[in-house]
């Protein structure tokens, strides 16, 4: 399976709890036209989407959220235009490099 197709053991299963929840990790982004975004390499080892963002610098954001399996499963980019410093409540597969300007961004995965 590409690297760019949404994997479901990568997003969160609701037998975890609901996703409003508080997070459990944190952890900082660094936006990429070709990586997900996932809580690898922290304390727990399971590899889960970012339930959230939070933008530390305003500017725009663009993501694939979650479940967005169009484009033969890469998903489609949708950009945030001038986001708030804050949270961007929305569940995030990736944070694409081409067209975010916010900066200082963290991700809140389980």
């Amino acid at each position: 399976m590409p690297a760019d197709t949404y994997v479901l053991a990568k997003d969160r299963p609701y037998s975890a709890g609901p996703a409003n929840a508080q997070a459990r990790s944190v952890f900082a982004v660094t936006p990429s036209d070709t990586l997900d975004v996932t809580n690898a390499g922290q304390a727990d080892p399971s590899t889960l989407y970012a339930k959230a963002l939070y933008i530390g610098v305003s500017g725009d954001v663009s993501v694939i959220a979650v479940e967005d399996t169009s484009n033969a499963g890469a998903g489609t980019a949708r950009v945030f235009k001038a986001h708030p410093v804050g949270y961007m409540p929305v569940q995030v597969r990736r944070v694409m490099a081409t067209g975010t300007t916010a900066t200082n961004i963290l991700a809140l995965c389980d």
